[in-house]
C-alpha cells in the first residue's frame, strides 16, 4: 500500500490544536511538507515543533484570521505562487451551540463565510497546482451532523450540511483531474470543542458537566470518546496515494455513534 506523501505540500487549516493538529501530525508522518494555519501564533509554534521531520520535511506556519476575506485571498495567492499546495485540509472551529430557534441571522451569515466562502477561496487558489502535478486531495473536517442533525447545534447543523453539499459538487467537477474531495466527520473526540459543548449544555440545563458527558458516552457503541490521532489517521489515509479512488464521500470517525448508514 502506497501511503507516502514525500514531495507533497499539505496546507492544514485550524491546525494549532485539536483535530487540525492531529491531522497535520499524521500527514507529516507520511512525509509531506506541512503548512499550518490558525489565528494564535504561540500555539502554532508549539504545534509546528510536534511535526515529524525524519524524512527531511520542511514545515512552517502562518497566523491568519479567516474572518478577513481580503487578507485570506491575498495570502493564499501568495502562498501557492511560492509553493503549490497538493493537499488541502479545510477546518475551522464550529459555531456556538444552542437551539436553532434562538439563533440570530448574523450567526448563520458569519458561519457561512467562515466555513463555505473561505473554503471556496482556498480551493480556487490551490486547484491549478494540483492539476499541474496531477495529484490533489481536498479534505474537509466537518461533523457527523451532516448524516443526522445533533441536538442543540442548530447553526452548526445547517452550515455543516452546506459544506458537505459544496464538497460533493466539487468532487464531481474535479474527479477527471485525479483530484479527490472528501469530508471526514468527527464524532465525540477528546478536544476542547467537545468539552466546551459539555459545559454549554450543562449550563443551559442546570446540571453537572459529568451528567452531560455520561449521556453522550452512552450513545457511542465503542463505549469511549475518540483520540484525535485516530481521526488524523483517517485524514492522512485519504490524503495518501492509497486513497486515490475514494472521492465525494462523508466518512464518519465516531466509534459507531452515527445512526445512519
Amino acid at each position: 500500500m502506497n501511503l507516502s506523501l514525500t514531495g507533497n505540500h499539505a496546507l492544514i487549516c485550524g491546525s494549532s490544536q485539536g483535530l487540525g493538529l492531529a491531522s497535520a501530525q499524521e500527514i507529516a508522518l507520511l512525509g509531506a511538507d506541512c503548512t499550518l494555519v490558525a489565528r494564535n501564533e504561540e500555539t502554532l509554534k508549539t504545534a509546528l515543533a510536534s511535526l515529524d521531520t525524519s524524512k527531511g520535511q520542511q514545515h512552517r506556519y502562518f497566523s491568519i484570521d479567516f474572518s478577513n476575506l481580503s487578507a485570506v485571498k491575498e495570502w493564499i495567492q501568495s502562498l501557492v505562487q511560492e509553493k503549490p499546495v497538493h493537499i488541502l485540509v479545510n477546518n475551522s472551529g464550529g459555531p456556538a451551540g444552542g437551539p436553532i430557534t434562538g439563533a440570530q441571522p448574523e450567526a448563520f451569515l458569519n458561519a457561512f463565510q467562515q466555513h463555505v466562502i473561505v473554503n471556496q477561496l482556498l480551493v480556487q487558489a490551490v486547484i491549478p497546482g494540483m492539476k499541474s502535478k496531477k495529484y490533489g486531495r481536498i479534505i474537509q473536517i466537518i461533523s457527523t451532523s451532516v448524516k443526522a442533525p445533533i441536538k442543540n447545534l442548530g447553526v452548526s447543523n445547517t452550515i455543516r450540511a452546506a459544506v458537505a453539499n459544496w464538497a460533493k459538487t466539487l468532487a464531481g467537477e474535479l474527479a477527471p483531474y485525479g483530484i479527490t474531495v472528501n469530508n471526514v466527520l468527527p464524532g465525540s473526540m477528546t478536544t476542547d470543542r467537545l468539552f466546551s459543548l459539555f459545559k454549554a449544555q450543562a449550563a443551559a440545563r442546570q446540571v453537572g458537566e459529568k451528567e452531560i458527558e455520561a449521556e453522550w458516552l452512552k450513545e457511542i457503541p465503542m463505549g469511549r470518546f475518540g483520540d484525535p490521532r485516530e481521526f488524523g489517521a483517517a485524514v492522512a489515509f485519504l490524503a495518501s496515494p492509497a486513497g486515490s479512488y475514494i472521492t465525494g464521500i462523508n466518512l464518519p470517525v465516531d466509534g459507531g455513534r452515527s445512526p445512519s448508514l
